[in-house]
């Protein structure tokens, strides 16, 4: 639609005025999304020195060369007794991450509860730190989603604006820990955002940059899972990429759904939760 160049309406009704506070609150996601990111980084590091090689430290330990031994299976039940006692308190961190933020867009107004913010990154650092083959990606998303949502709350902003702050903030977060501005943009729209336009897309790129810079300057210089080598393949060899792409999609769809029938198994169990 023509926009006269007088009109203060900028996209979808928002004005440039209303979009300037939306990137600063943007800038504001990226600087708490970044700082997130490195405490999440470093707390898993200090779980996995003291529970897998009993030692302190704040950094990822390096386990190329770590060798198990019986023990790690206390060590482990310990870990899931903590996060269960952390699901207790928090049951948004049971979920895997994304849905639970669509479920607070769909249902509550993109409201999620201040405490997921605190219980999720703990849970997952516990869980990875003692040996759980987890990532960072759903419980950095849970917990950058709840500043957001928690900001929204604080705020004066419409349920669009605030779907928008949790989506900033979801991306912050992602973007802290991997280093990944783009992606995490491109995740944002496509999962949690059900609008493409200016005023969804300028905090977004906002919180992005401003978390990514922070994951240089506080966790490292380069992406968590940097590409040593480039990538150099021959346009002969296109069609076995598109093998690899078919065998990856099947196997997301048999992991999907072995995840959904193994949880819904432990649910009809005879024992309480």
């Amino acid at each position: 639609m023509y926009m006269d160049a007088q009109s203060p309406e900028v996209s979808l009704g928002t004005t440039r005025r209303r979009l300037a506070v939306l990137g600063g609150v943007g800038l504001v996601l990226g600087g708490i999304g970044g700082v997130a990111a490195d405490m999440v980084v470093h707390l898993v590091g200090l779980i996995s020195n003291l529970a897998l090689l009993h030692r302190f430290g704040w950094q990822l330990p390096d386990l190329r060369h770590y060798h198990p031994t019986p023990v790690l299976l206390a060590v482990a039940v310990g870990g899931a007794l903590v996060v269960v006692g952390l699901a207790r308190w928090s049951p948004i961190i049971k979920g895997h991450g994304i849905p639970e933020s669509l479920k607070a867009i769909l249902f509550r107004d993109s409201r999620i509860m201040p405490r997921a913010a605190v219980a999720k990154p703990i849970s997952a650092a516990v869980a990875m730190g003692t040996g759980g083959p987890f990532g960072a990606e759903g419980p950095i998303i849970v917990t950058g989603a709840a500043v957001g949502s928690l900001i929204g709350q604080l705020v004066p902003v419409s349920p669009a604006e605030r779907r928008i702050l949790l989506a900033a903030g979801a991306a912050a977060g992602v973007a802290g820990v991997f280093a990944t501005p783009v992606a995490a943009v491109v995740l944002a729209f496509e999962l949690l955002l059900f609008e493409h336009s200016l005023r969804s897309l300028v905090p977004l790129v906002l919180a992005t940059s401003v978390a990514a810079a922070l994951h240089d300057v506080l966790i490292a210089p380069h992406p968590l899972f940097a590409v040593v080598h480039p990538l150099v393949f021959h346009v002969t060899q296109l069609p076995l990429f598109a093998v690899l792409g078919l065998a990856a999609g099947a196997l997301a769809v048999v992991l999907n759904r072995g995840l959904f029938a193994v949880e819904a198994g432990f649910r009809r169990l005879p024992v309480p939760e």
